[in-house]
């Protein structure tokens, strides 16, 4: 089968031309997995995991098949991602050496931002909640930029052809999934409040329900406007630009053309830690990969995997997340304005003195004595994608909550993601509003190699119940050395930090009654979405899960 090259390594080549090209199995579909075959694979949403397969079929590598599905995706399921979503990370690694980087597109706040620009009510939230609802809510989108770079940097088909399946559904519509359907009813009042989302979204007044067809024909045309330059270029500095800055002064929002035409994606060094023989490398501040790699580094030092009892494992692995939780709400924020303790909080000697606290609390049988705030939200999408030459791509995207900020800019199509509901609106947090600043978000698309080659590719959707769904997964995978498969199925839980504690209803018994002993108020809830895929280097076989 021939080799699958990004498009830096045929510039090195020195224009040698490379033909890749693949013949795809038929495809089967289950509901929790993904596709199995040798090819490649794509996880995730099931109608961009159909676009992403198809260009691999045609011999695109991860990073197109990814794009592709991405694309799919914000028409399909702009509940959770949409071309003006707020934006996310990605994390990609290439088969043919030992290069893992990262691309970060996360949101910037405007110019005009300020840490006290929401006020806080007596409940202390925030008034007529402006910086989740409304034109406040929205900052600079960095999905597309996203996109670009990774596709002018590692890409090897063209915008414009990888944008075709997109325009299509936008324009000519496509069933209304059951999902998107629950999440218009759950809006619907403040969907109702714009006009652009209420005539996208509503029919005579009414939500559109599941199976009736959803068509985004502006939606189309910003698209194809895209497609013609074959460049994401015009939604930041150009006619497409002018008229979002314009829709955001008549409402009164922040975001301006310069706002727009001074955003940047921008390519990161991943954080790594090293279990085994696997190393895993995750998206850094401001995504949510520092949380998870600072919980493996007490579980490792503690030595987690030896706990032979299962009840006081899980209970170690609760008080190792429970202590990282609290480090993340209270320092964490965008290293590039703020200083923020990285170093400190994932070196050795912190581990060995957090990891000390779990030993003894485990040994005392009781919870660490930690308070932290509660905070709901759903709105994120991840896709995983592989291809025959091993190379990896986990993107992670999202709106914020469902819809974002409610708002959709009409005569485009664009739902607007809401990105300032990610900062702290209290000034004097390392995650409080500045101008330029990136808000904290839960995001951590991942990738595990072994010697330095990529074997999984894997991120999750569920807002802040992602870093805890893609640890339980990591843990099992590379700690407990569990197959993929029993990762995925490995039951989940959700805390941050509190002694609230929700967990699936798969968690075995005895375990749950443990933690209920020690104090904890064990509920029953939804945990992130997690969409994984692997590559076998002696096989060459790839594999996709979601559950």
């Amino acid at each position: 089968m021939s080799k699958m090259y990004t498009r830096r390594e045929v510039l090195k080549l020195g224009g040698t031309a490379i033909a890749a090209s693949v013949m795809l199995p038929e495809i089967s579909w289950g509901r929790e997995t993904g596709i199995v075959n040798h090819p490649g694979a794509v996880s995730g949403d099931p109608d961009g995991v159909r676009a992403g397969m198809k260009v691999l079929a045609e011999g695109g590598n991860a990073i197109d098949a990814v794009v592709a599905a991405a694309l799919v995706t914000c028409v399909t399921a702009n509940n959770k991602c949409g071309l003006a979503g707020y934006g996310g990370h990605m994390t990609i690694a290439f088969g043919g050496s030992n290069k893992v980087t990262c691309i970060d597109y996360n949101s910037a706040a405007p110019a005009a931002a300020r840490a006290d620009m929401f006020q806080i009510n007596e409940t202390g939230k925030v008034k007529d909640n402006l910086n989740s609802t409304g034109w406040l809510a929205a900052g600079v989108p960095g999905t597309l930029a996203g996109i670009q770079l990774a596709l002018e940097r590692y890409g090897t088909r063209s915008l414009s052809k990888l944008a075709a399946p997109a325009i299509e559904l936008a324009r000519n519509g496509f069933p209304v999934s059951a999902s998107m359907a629950r999440a218009i009813r759950g809006t619907a009042p403040a969907l109702r409040r714009f006009p652009g989302s209420a005539g996208l979204f509503l029919k005579n007044g009414e939500p559109l329900k599941e199976g009736e067809i959803f068509r985004n024909p502006d939606l189309a045309k910003v698209l194809e406007t895209l497609a013609e330059s074959n460049s994401a270029d015009a939604f930041y500095d150009g006619e497409l630009a002018r008229k979002i800055a314009d829709a955001f002064q008549k409402n009164g929002g922040l975001v301006t053309t310069r706002d727009l035409a001074e955003y940047r994606a921008r390519e990161v060094e991943p954080l790594s830690l090293k279990w085994g023989n696997l190393t895993i490398h995750t998206a850094p501040l401001t995504a949510g990969g520092l949380t998870i790699v600072q919980i493996l580094n007490i579980l490792q030092e503690m030595g987690w995997k030896k706990l032979r009892s299962e009840p006081e494992r899980t209970h170690a692995f609760l008080e190792a997340l429970r202590l990282s939780w609290r480090d993340r709400l209270a320092l964490l924020g965008d290293p590039e304005q703020v200083e923020v303790p990285i170093k400190h909080l994932l070196s050795r000697d912190y581990a060995h003195e957090l990891a000390n606290q779990v030993r003894k609390t485990v040994k005392d049988k009781k919870p660490l004595s930690i308070h932290t705030p509660e905070v709901i939200d759903d709105g994120t999408m991840n896709l995983s994608a592989v291809d025959s030459a091993g190379n990896m791509v986990a993107m992670t995207l999202t709106q914020g909550g469902a819809f974002g900020s409610k708002v959709t800019i009409e005569g485009l199509g664009l739902v607007l993601g809401h990105g300032m509901w990610r900062f702290d609106p209290k000034p004097g947090h390392p995650n409080s509003v500045a101008p330029g600043k990136r808000p904290l978000h839960n995001m951590c698309p991942s990738i595990v190699t072994r010697k330095g080659k990529p074997v999984l590719a894997v991120g999750g959707a569920g807002g802040r119940t992602i870093p805890n769904s893609i640890l339980g997964f990591l843990t099992n995978y590379v700690a407990l050395e569990k197959s993929m498969d029993e990762a995925i199925a490995a039951p989940r839980l959700h805390n941050e930090g509190n002694m609230s504690v929700e967990i699936e209803n798969s968690w075995p018994k005895a375990e749950v009654d443990y933690l209920a002993l020690l104090g904890y108020k064990i509920t029953v809830g939804p945990q992130a979405y997690v969409s994984a895929v692997s590559f076998n280097p002696k096989t060459g076989e790839c594999r996709g899960v979601a559950r």
